[in-house]
């Protein structure tokens, strides 16, 4: 779940226009990222700006799935300059603050223009100063500046202050294309980008070509002969080559040709044909490469061209074409080569792709560590370089990687009861060995058996009736010549750990003033897997410093666990309001099994309305049946009553007293009810006075609701009804809304909303829920535009049905029961409640 701050940016309906009052329309559009969605909203000069404002239109663009709101300006006024503001918001989900994004519009308003104040490309020498200017031209509002490489990231050398990027000594890998950019959140960011060269000159080899016209392996007096080098150069407009014979200068001639740029081979390379080679040209040739404009060495390469040179040739040393190696081990795979000049080797696996080869000088290919995926036949290759450019000539030599033979399973555990009958297999695909396998099988380190891998299965060891002495930790090892590898086997008989179940209803209940109980209920996972479970040691501590001692008590269990029974213990010597650790661990002939741990809590359970039997909450109790408040508001709901309300308290707003029939239980009917509750009596209430400010909210979160039996729709969705009463007094009344948040749905669901003042009255909301699941009621309360703005709630019950069911169900005060008139009528009205409704407390 995440929450990105909006990107707020601007755009025109012409894109080459440069000022936006030049203009009739103007678009501002937001885009939002999180998870789940968030809704976009747009204000204008912080007020919400509404769809049907004259000249404003908001829409989604096409295939945006709500992640993108455009506000659309059309003919652009006077009173369209203002200050715009993007809101997204995620409804307060795990807490989560709303983000918001701001932009000013003017007639000034502008797109960046920006220019680089130096000649691309820039070419530099190593070590150099290198100081790139990015300079702003215009926008509105002023662009910010920024410098990034297009490809990778920007060394940690470099220095970037505003618009100057800055290399104090300059590298080869600095070398790259750098980029500027301005944003100022208008039409998109602008880039200009530039390059930098590091001069370089490296790398160099040559190669002798025979005559091309005669398929030539060797050089012949009365052929062509063809001698080509090349290097590495940074820039390749500043290379320069040059060619001697002999430490001579060679001038070009009918019969000597130097090709200074060869369009048959790569940049960077130069050639010199010999036409009708003949004895006097025999000697030593040097091509020489250099840089103009840099003072650093040339690159002298030198080729002998004589009667004693020949092509090259391959093969492998005797008793090195097959290579077996340990896993782990370094090994060395070596090719001769001869021949004059002598070339350079590239290996390869002949199974894979090479198109990047390892070149080695001395023939010897050298792999660390190698591992045995590295098995398999490698091929050496002349390279055409510093040698004869001719067919390549090869040879393979094959690697064989010894490793111990895989087995599995590696470890495995197994719970079986006493008397039954254990097979225990060690899977093995063979090694890579000389020596036939060997099987050894052990008893926590004692010797059970070993044989050869042609006995009769030897991966196999069987118990044919499981006694106590056969519990252990049994270790099947298995050789060949690369190594040994183990099948670990545990056999025990202890029983797997319960499950909890947390779905008990109403598991909390107060047994003293001090004390309470709780119902923990749990499945055994897996009671046939071992002897029977006989019972169970329960113990719990609190959960605070000074009290590390665990209390304990034996849980005796019915003859015979199957799977799926439902368990239960009731802890009736729990402390409030303390939460505590509970260890619950099963014991079988073998002794204790696996533990299971959870937490416990203590919480307040709503009291039952004596009028009706269903959930309800009138805040009578400092507890507040077990609501609370929610960290995510400004601040927090008040519980009030008159006797104890403050003098000081702002007049005209906020009741005297809590409802009428709060201390009495009894249910308002659909109209406003007067003032006339006790003083004694409790409300919930949020004060309107200072330091709250305008929009500040507080929060109020109900308990779990969940259904004690399956719902009496016959599985359609469960309907419930949410009674309570409210005041809303006061000239600056903001709003009170009402939200449900329900198991398997994402964010709070607003259900209910009133704004306003309502007069000095206490007013009844009848709110219908569909949930989905276990749900909880949010009430929220909005400050409003001043001091004189006081809401309270009383009265918050909930009953399994539609709203409309419940009006015709419930009597109003003018018709319910009176306790002291009719004594009988009553208990028949209670007695039919308890039958119709089943709503229970959750945990």
């Amino acid at each position: 779940i995440n929450l990105d701050p909006p990107v707020l940016t601007v755009h025109q309906s012409i894109g080459d226009a440069k000022e936006y009052y030049q203009e009739r329309t103007v678009f501002l559009r937001c885009s939002g990222n999180s998870s789940p969605p968030a809704l976009l909203t747009w204000h204008r000069n912080d007020r919400h700006t509404l769809i049907g404002d004259e000249g404003v239109s908001i829409y989604e663009p096409l295939f945006t799935q709500g992640e993108t709101k455009i506000l659309k300006l059309k003919n652009l006024r006077a009173q369209d300059y203002a200050k715009y503001s993007c809101v997204a918001s995620v409804r307060q989900v795990c807490g989560l603050k709303d983000q918001k994004a701001s932009f000013k519009l003017t007639n000034r308003t502008a797109a960046p223009s920006i220019q680089i104040r130096v000649t691309d490309p820039v070419i530099v020498n190593p070590g150099d100063l290198v100081l790139l200017q990015c300079e702003v031209l215009g926008g509105d509002p002023p662009p910010r500046l920024s410098w990034s490489r297009v490809v990778g990231e920007l060394p940690p050398d470099i220095q970037v202050s505003g618009g100057n990027l800055t290399i104090p000594r300059v590298r080869l890998e600095d070398a790259g294309e750098f980029q500027c950019s301005a944003s100022n959140n208008v039409s998109g960011p602008v880039r200009k980008s530039i390059s930098i060269y590091v001069r370089t000159l490296r790398n160099g080899r040559f190669w002798i070509t025979p005559d091309p016209y005669h398929e030539d392996d060797t050089i012949k007096i009365g052929r062509e002969v063809k001698i080509s080098c090349q290097v590495e150069a940074v820039p390749l407009e500043e290379l320069r080559f040059s060619w001697l014979k002999n430490g001579r200068r060679l001038r070009p001639s009918d019969r000597i040709i130097i090709s200074k740029a060869d369009s048959e081979l790569a940049a960077g390379t130069s050639s010199l044909d010999i036409i009708d080679l003949r004895f006097t040209d025999f000697g030593t040739y040097t091509c020489q490469a250099k840089l103009a404009n840099y003072a650093s060495p040339e690159i002298n390469i030198e080729v002998n061209i004589s009667s004693s040179t020949v092509p090259p040739s391959v093969s492998v040393p005797p008793n090195r074409a097959r290579l077996r190696i340990r896993e782990g081990k370094d090994a060395e795979l070596q090719c001769e080569v001869h021949g004059k000049p002598k070339p350079v080797l590239r290996w390869c696996r002949i199974d894979k792709d090479c198109t990047d080869p390892v070149e080695t000088y001395d023939g010897i290919l050298h792999l660390r560590n190698v591992s045995r995926t590295a098995s398999g036949v490698y091929r050496c290759q002349t390279s055409p370089y510093n040698g004869f450019n001719v067919p390549p000539r090869e040879a393979q030599v094959e690697l064989e990687v010894l490793y111990p033979p895989p087995v599995f399973p590696q470890t495995l555990e197994l719970r079986q009861a006493l008397g039954r009958s254990v097979s225990l297999r060690c899977n093995v695909e063979r090694g890579k060995g000389w020596r036939p396998l060997r099987y050894e099988w052990r008893l926590d380190g004692s010797l059970l058996s070993s044989a050869r891998y042609d006995a009769a299965d030897p991966n196999l060891y069987e118990i044919e009736k499981l006694s106590n002495r056969d519990y252990g930790v049994y270790n099947c090892s298995v050789s060949n010549e690369a190594g040994t590898s183990s099948c670990i086997f545990s056999v025990n008989g202890r029983a797997y750990a319960p499950e909890f179940y947390y779905d008990t209803v109403n598991p909390v209940r107060s047994v003293k003033p001090n004390v309470y109980s709780f119902l923990l209920q749990w499945t055994q996972k897996e009671p046939e897997a071992v002897d029977r479970v006989t019972s169970y040691r329960l113990q719990y501590k609190q959960i605070r410093s000074g009290h590390p001692r665990w209390q304990g008590v034996d849980v005796s269990v019915p003859s015979q666990i199957r799977r799926g029974d439902l368990l239960s213990h009731t802890i009736s010597d729990l402390y409030k309001p303390f939460s505590y650790h509970v260890r619950l661990t099963p014991q079988t002939l073998f002794g204790d099994g696996d533990s299971a741990l959870r937490l416990v809590h203590y919480y307040e359970a709503p009291t039952l309305s004596p009028q009706t039997g269903d959930a309800s909450c009138s805040f009578e109790d400092e507890s507040l049946c077990g609501f609370r408040h929610d960290p995510s508001g400004n601040f927090n709901w008040t519980r009030r009553n008159a006797e104890k309300k403050n003098p000081n308290t702002t007049p005209n707003t906020g009741p005297l007293t809590d409802l009428a029939g709060s201390s009495k239980g009894m249910l308002a009917a659909d109209v406003p009810y007067s003032p006339g509750g006790t003083p004694a009596g409790h409300y919930m209430f949020i004060e309107a006075s200072r330091p709250r400010k305008p929009g500040d909210k507080a929060r109020l979160i109900s308990p779990i609701y969940t259904l004690a039996t399956p719902s009496r729709s016959g599985g359609r969705q469960n309907v419930f009804c949410l009674f309570f009463y409210y005041h809303m007094y006061g000239k600056h009344v903001g709003s009170l809304n009402v939200f449900i948040r329900s198991y398997g749905t994402l964010g709070d669901q607003p259900m209910w909303s009133h704004s306003n003042n309502m007069g000095d009255h206490w007013h009844k909301a009848n709110v219908t829920i569909t949930p989905r699941g276990p749900f909880q009621i949010i009430l929220e309360g909005v400050r409003g535009s001043g001091m004189e703005g006081d809401i309270a709630i009383d009265d918050v019950t909930v009953v399994e049905g539609s709203c409309a069911k419940q009006s015709s169900f419930y009597p109003s005060p003018r018709n319910s029961c009176d306790m002291a008139l009719s004594h009988t009528c009553c208990q028949l009205y209670l007695v039919a409640l308890a039958l119709a409704y089943g709503l229970m407390w959750p945990r």
